[in-house]
């Protein structure tokens, strides 16, 4: 058994601080909340739009049978949308979560260096 509570986060945290240097991982983390958004609000409206397109497309044709599938499409797209935006919001919620942790633990000073640079990443590009 591990005595040390919350160890692991001032692990992650004094790996972070060894390993980089804000200046030099801000261009990686700008391009990371790129890819972040995209995947948080793109992805859920364009599985949405095409569950639209496909259900105008069923409507047109007058085929009951086509509309029903094209519906059931439409419903199935909209639960993996919500799914992805949540699952993107919930990841970005541990991740503050273990910021707080791992300073509520005690560890040293610049043990949340790791979210200063992600909130502040313009700060950091030159």
């Amino acid at each position: 058994m591990c005595n040390n509570i919350g160890s692991e986060g001032e692990v992650i945290m004094g790996l972070f601080q060894l390993l980089v240097d804000c200046s030099q991982v801000a261009p990686l983390i700008k391009l990371l909340k790129l890819v972040l958004g995209v995947i948080q609000f793109v992805i859920p409206a364009l599985l949405i739009l095409l569950g639209a397109i496909d259900l105008g497309k069923a409507v047109i044709s007058s085929d009951d049978k086509e509309v029903k599938a094209a519906q059931s499409r439409l419903i199935k797209r909209v639960i993996y949308a919500v799914a992805v935006f949540f699952i993107v919001l919930l990841v970005k919620l541990v991740m503050g979560l273990v910021s707080d942790s791992s300073v509520n633990t005690g560890s040293d000073a610049d043990s949340n260096s790791w979210i200063d640079c992600w909130d502040n990443t313009e700060k950091y590009i030159k």
